[in-house]
């Protein structure tokens, strides 16, 4: 018997970002393809016009370079309608010359040489300012917001522009065993460039923040919103950095702190991991029940294994009795446990070592034990330390880690444990140091602020940076499939829909296949953008982390990223809204096939849609950075009934995926009361296997202190006044540094002492005189003394 296809994990990687064939594609709406001839057109009437060859591969070297010097001579012409033919052959340039191709490995090559010879003449940077002159067309603006419906017309010269700055973007981002030195240095060029303002305007990152807020806001309706979201989360990720940056980067500051590095890495972990058994569905348990009833008249009882985790479509309360259709799915996962384990090697107690015949199930477990260390958290040790001395001594040491006299060996012994996996994190440090610097302005005032590329982003978003997380967020709400369409909701269909709606079946399938994709790409970009900016200033600062999840959390992020995984989740993953055949570059190269309804159907056959797999991850991620400590938000959690929606969820067989459900459980099953617990056990069994365990953390029974319904309010109100501290301090007066005009230091120079201008109150200028008589000539001052060596 082989083991159905729904019973193996999904071979899904977990990456920065997909293939890079694939993110180009992805630029690119299926309404657009009739547009790419009119770029390759644009580049022959222009070395025409020009008087050189209509072919780029049929140029000399001086030709070409001559040729890129005329583009951009016309690209600065004010008139738009000469303008327009230059700028579509450089799209028609970095697009690889596919006129030019007869297959694909050629036009991705050509694609690559174009961008850095380019790139070499400041085509990039002319990009740019175009962009920003794009973005002040007020006659387009006022164009679209008189039309009914905005289309794909409206936005061609802006989605031009997008489209060759995101070439440049995407090719300079992924590195190639190809690459000469010289392609090499240019990289790191251009890695510079994009995270510094250009020409001595904003940041890139920021214009296209702007450009959202505008387009969220309504004073831009036809501003291409994928292509600006896809061109933002890439531009973050080359200036800032992706996975690989964030480990050096991290190690590099804990080094610089004096901290040990981090014992393990979750995407490294998670890749040995196997993801646990999907629950039961409701037309199994049904199946079953039947089955039951036919095969087994009478009724036996058994203990119910827990290597497979259980679940309940239907909610339950948290304090609800145990209902019918629980005990039906436990008997039938009773009855099916039988048929997986003959599959399944048994799994070995943590202190045995694995027998040498599963070294191939050596990625279930590592070695022996749990695939994570554990860890401890100083405040742990410190609650640790006082609830035992309290108990045995009667009385409490503040911050006092070592003195353990009074206590019983055995205490000596579990202090001992916890010190052993005592980690501190960069938070830790940093929040420590800010509450010495609030204390002790002077002595322990920051000297210097490193200005990376996180520091100088976060600088220049910081003002609006409210602003920029709502438009996000109204984005997501509108790309989500379960929201509805609503009169009063932003479109984000105006770079997808066509002049003319389809009048054919095909044409009609086609668009409602674009349109499901086009919503699919704005989820992946957006959960990009949030998650790398959240990663990078956790690094960076912790205020600056606290502060922009604080944003996402007024902004209704949590019940907004649990709206969208309440849906049938399963769908979701496996969706197929692709048609590779008409895919970039597939479209423009080699003969094209009539498209039917099995063209429509052609292309890969995984069991998964990266990028849909790929967001699922990003906002599941979110949701635990967004809660991690916080128990007012761990109680949104509970309030909006999480438990339920992210169950459901746990039916995607990805190791990855299914762990940061389970973190997301495992930090509210203390509030979701005993009958849950009793309830769930075979998801308790699962949070216990594949979460990082925290020693003191009681989170399987709910008696911790902070599990108690305590006010809330009173932690985000002390991490507000945190935040507030820090910016004050760091980024008020236009950048320079915030103190207590009491703590500033005098001024003692005689030139500046006496130049500085004091205004006086009229007051005084009338009594002049008088002053003057009394403090200075009726004074008498022996100034003598300050030359006595007994003065001081």
């Amino acid at each position: 018997m082989n083991l159905c296809p729904e019973s193996t994990d999904l071979d899904f990687i977990y990456a920065d970002t997909d293939e890079h064939a694939n993110e180009i594609a992805e630029l690119y709406s299926y309404t657009e393809e009739p547009e790419f001839f009119l770029q390759k057109s644009a580049f022959e009437f222009s070395m025409q016009l020009y008087g050189l060859p209509d072919k780029w591969t049929a140029m000399t070297d001086a030709q070409k370079e001559q040729a890129v010097f005329r583009l951009l001579d016309t690209i600065d012409v004010s008139v738009r309608s000469s303008r327009k033919p230059a700028v579509r052959a450089v799209l028609y340039l970095v697009q690889g010359c596919f006129g030019e191709c007869s297959v694909l490995e050629t036009q991705a090559q050509f694609t690559r040489a174009n961008v850095f010879f380019l790139y070499k003449y400041g085509m990039f940077q002319a990009f740019v300012q175009l962009l920003n002159m794009e973005i002040e067309n007020s006659s387009a603006s006022t164009s679209a917001l008189r039309k009914p419906a905005v289309c794909l017309s409206d936005s061609i010269d802006l989605r031009i522009i997008l489209n060759v700055l995101y070439t440049f973007v995407e090719v300079m981002r992924v590195p190639m065993d190809t690459d000469n030195e010289d392609m090499k240095q240019v990289r790191e060029v251009f890695q510079k460039e994009i995270a510094l303002p250009l020409f001595g305007e904003d940041l890139l990152a920021h214009t296209l923040f702007n450009m959202v807020t505008r387009f969220c806001s309504g004073s831009a309706p036809h501003f291409p919103i994928k292509k600006i979201l896809l061109l933002l989360w890439k531009t973050i990720l080359v200036s800032l950095g992706g996975t690989e940056e964030l480990k050096n980067l991290k190690s590099q500051y804990r080094a610089e702190a004096n901290l040990p590095p981090v014992p393990d890495e979750t995407i490294e972990v998670t890749k040995t991991m196997r993801a646990a058994s999907p629950p039961a569905s409701a037309a199994d348990l049904i199946e079953a029940q039947q089955q039951r009833k036919n095969n087994r008249p009478f009724k036996r009882q058994s203990l119910v294994k827990q290597s497979s985790m259980d679940d309940s479509l239907a909610y339950q309360d948290l304090e609800g009795d145990r209902d019918t259709v629980q005990d039906d799915e436990m008997r039938y996962i009773e009855d099916h446990q039988t048929v997986e384990d003959e599959y399944r090697p048994p799994t070995p107690r943590p202190s045995s070592p694995l027998p040498n015949s599963l070294s191939d199930n050596a990625n279930i477990i590592q070695n022996k034990g749990l695939p994570w260390v554990p860890k401890v958290r100083t405040k742990e040790i410190d609650n640790f330390l006082d609830h035992t001395r309290m108990k045995f001594v009667g009385f409490q040491l503040q911050n006092d880690q070592t003195s353990v006299a009074g206590l019983p060996l055995p205490i000596h012994e579990g202090l001992k444990v916890l010190k052993q996996h005592m980690y501190i994190s960069l938070a830790e440090v940093q929040t420590k140091r800010e509450d010495e610097i609030s204390k002790l302005p002077l002595s322990k005032k920051e000297e210097y602020i490193p200005q990376t590329s996180v520091e100088i982003l976060y600088h220049s978003i910081l003002p609006s940076l409210p602003q920029y997380m709502i438009a996000l967020l109204k984005i997501l709400l509108a790309a989500a499939p379960t929201s509805k369409a609503k009169t009063e909701s932003i479109n984000i269909m105006a770079d997808v829909l066509p002049e003319e709606m389809p009048m054919t079946v095909i044409t009609s399938l086609k668009l409602g296949i674009d349109v499901n994709r086009h919503k699919e790409i704005i989820v992946k970009a957006i959960s990009g953008i949030i998650l790398l900016l959240l990663k990078h200033l956790k690094i960076n600062h912790i205020y600056q982390f606290e502060y922009m999840s604080q944003q996402l959390m007024f902004a209704n992020c949590i019940p907004l990223v649990l709206k969208f995984f309440n849906q049938n989740i399963m769908s979701y993953v496996g969706a197929k809204n692709t048609i590779s055949v008409i895919d970039f570059p597939v479209c423009v190269i080699g003969e094209q096939p009539e498209l039917t309804e099995e063209t429509l159907e052609m292309g890969d056959q995984l069991p998964y849609c990266w990028r849909n797999l790929f967001s699922c991850i990003n906002l599941l991620r979110l949701l635990n950075k967004l809660t991690k400590w916080k128990h007012s938000r761990i109680m949104m959690l509970v309030v909006f009934k999480s438990a339920p929606i992210l169950k459901r969820a746990l039916k995607v067989k990805h190791a990855m995926m299914q762990l940061y459900v389970l973190k997301l459980l495992k930090m509210q099953t203390k509030y979701l009361g005993r009958q849950w617990r009793k309830s769930n056990m075979k998801t308790m069994t699962a949070i216990y296997q594949k979460v990082r365990h925290r020693l003191n953390d009681d989170w399987a029974y709910g008696n911790d202190l902070d599990a108690r319904p305590w006010d809330f309010q009173a932690e985000e109100f002390a991490l507000q006044a945190s935040i507030n501290r820090f910016h004050n301090r760091r980024y008020d007066r236009s950048g320079t540094q915030y103190t207590d005009p009491e703590y500033q230091a005098v001024d003692n120079n005689v030139l500046s002492a006496l130049g500085r201008e004091i205004e006086l109150t009229g007051d005084f200028k009338y009594h002049y005189e008088s002053w003057v008589t009394r403090e200075v000539f009726q004074l008498q001052t022996d100034w003598d003394q300050l030359l006595n060596s007994q003065y001081l």
